[in-house]
């Protein structure tokens, strides 16, 4: 394109023009070919081009797309609605949608704000978090995120909820092992929990499986099961944040299935929609909807496109998608396999210092020396030469952050659509491999890696 007033995340950055896509697979306008292997953001579930969804766009529109919520109710949304509750776990039976997982994740504080003032209690406030999160980018959503780098700019609008440490036994906070460790880094909730007191705190808010800010980390057994028993014991909520881990990624209906534990709240975003419509939504518990039924009877938050026909209708769809052709199964399966893929490159190439993840969800992370795990320098900039010279191979993988205090250290993502075979998880590898050799050569003839101790 010659000329563009589009705002692009990069304003001085020629980005090349999607032309469309097929299955897991994307072109340019220039005919160019791209094994889309992080989703896009960890969106597109079920790949592109899928003519189901086209065609139930093309029906809804036919009939209605847009009617406001707080004048009709519409039969996708009420569809959707019960659909989600057969997915969730436990009493998780109530479902508000949103446009986008930052509003998601924002209406779930609002609501564990509000159920604790229709509770009768409304000192409890603050909405504990972890470092190395993120949750959204609206200011609500960015207060709960202990994503250093994107708080920055925004710090004297942000509360401070971030508290805890993150579980990442790579890098442990703690300088301890799994399981001499006994779960220090759940158990420190109760420790916050104390200094702060539980009489101002509403709620607790994680990711499952912890996602760009952290690249696919995976809490030891029974973390969530302590964190659980934590916020029961001192009357806290337990909000998961499955935006990015939801809806078959990490070969469960959702991340937090991986464990024993059912949340009060939910957030859910990205997969829902699967990239062919903005859609989210905060998912409520019985048990936090019983004291709004029995007070104000309405959920304080709202958006003009909430619940809108046409992007539940769309949803709708991708989850009977996913059903029909077990695509739950097919990333935990194809997902494992592209992990173990990514453990051999591990083994080949010192600078990737950890492979970790779930399903159709895994992280990479770089070191400059596997020994002592030490990080590159940040201005060498490895994660976004690896995504670059990935790119160009046909490749795209996503950034991620890394390092104990987010900021110092490389990763990526790698996350292609749940319908991924195996074949295109080789291919996927294949591409990686050639990127990692030619990136890691140049970092060893630079002085910038060493292979030794």
């Amino acid at each position: 394109m010659k000329e563009s007033y589009l705002i692009k995340p990069l304003l001085d950055e020629n980005y090349p023009v999607a032309a469309y896509g097929k299955g897991i697979y994307l072109y340019d306008s220039e005919g160019k070919e791209y094994i889309d292997g992080s989703s896009g953001a960890v969106t597109a579930g079920i790949g592109h081009g899928v003519l189901e969804i086209a065609a139930v766009m093309k029906e809804q529109a036919e009939k209605v797309s847009f009617v406001y919520r707080s004048q009709f109710s519409n039969e996708p949304a009420e569809k959707l609605a019960v659909k989600l509750k057969s997915w969730a776990p436990g009493d998780v039976n109530w479902t508000f949608f949103v446009n986008s997982g930052s509003e998601a994740t924002e209406t779930a504080l609002k609501v564990a704000l509000q159920y604790w003032q229709e509770k009768g209690k409304p000192t409890k406030t603050k909405v504990l978090s972890r470092w190395m999160s993120y949750h959204g980018i609206t200011l609500g959503a960015l207060s709960m995120s202990g994503h250093v780098g994107r708080r920055e700019r925004f710090t004297p609008l942000l509360e401070d909820f971030p508290t805890l440490n993150p579980p990442y036994c790579y890098r442990c906070p703690f300088n301890r092992t799994y399981p001499e460790c006994a779960l220090h880094c759940a158990k420190e909730l109760e420790t916050a929990i104390r200094r702060i007191g539980a009489d101002h705190i509403a709620a607790f808010i994680a990711e499952p499986i912890i996602g760009a800010s952290g690249a696919a980390v995976v809490p030891p057994d029974g973390y969530y099961e302590t964190i659980s028993e934590i916020c029961k014991r001192n009357d806290i909520l337990f909000i998961a944040d499955e935006v990015m881990t939801g809806i078959g990624r990490c070969g469960t209906r959702f991340a937090i299935d991986h464990w024993n534990v059912t949340p009060d709240i939910m957030a859910l975003g990205k997969g829902l929609g699967a990239g062919y419509a903005p859609i989210a939504a905060t998912m409520i518990s019985d048990r936090v909807m019983e004291p709004i039924f029995k007070g104000s009877k309405l959920i304080m938050s709202g958006h003009t496109y909430s619940a809108n026909p046409q992007s539940a209708a769309v949803a709708l769809t991708v989850l009977n998608y996913i059903e029909r052709h077990n695509l739950i199964e097919q990333s935990r399966n194809v997902g494992a396999y592209l992990k173990d893929q990514l453990k051999v490159l591990q083994q080949k190439y010192p600078m990737i210092g950890d492979v970790r993840g779930r399903g159709m969800l895994t992280g990479v992370e770089f070191v400059s020396n596997i020994f002592n795990k030490l990080p590159f320098a940040s201005e060498i900039h490895v994660s976004r030469t690896i995504i670059e010279r990935a790119m160009k191979k046909g490749l795209i993988v996503y950034p991620a952050s890394a390092g104990v205090d987010g900021l110092g250290g490389d990763a990526v993502i790698i996350a292609p659509p749940l319908v991924t075979k195996k074949e295109e998880a080789d291919k996927i590898v294949r591409l990686f491999d050639q990127t990692v050799k030619e990136v890691q050569d140049e970092l060893q003839v630079g002085g910038f890696f060493s292979s030794v101790g």
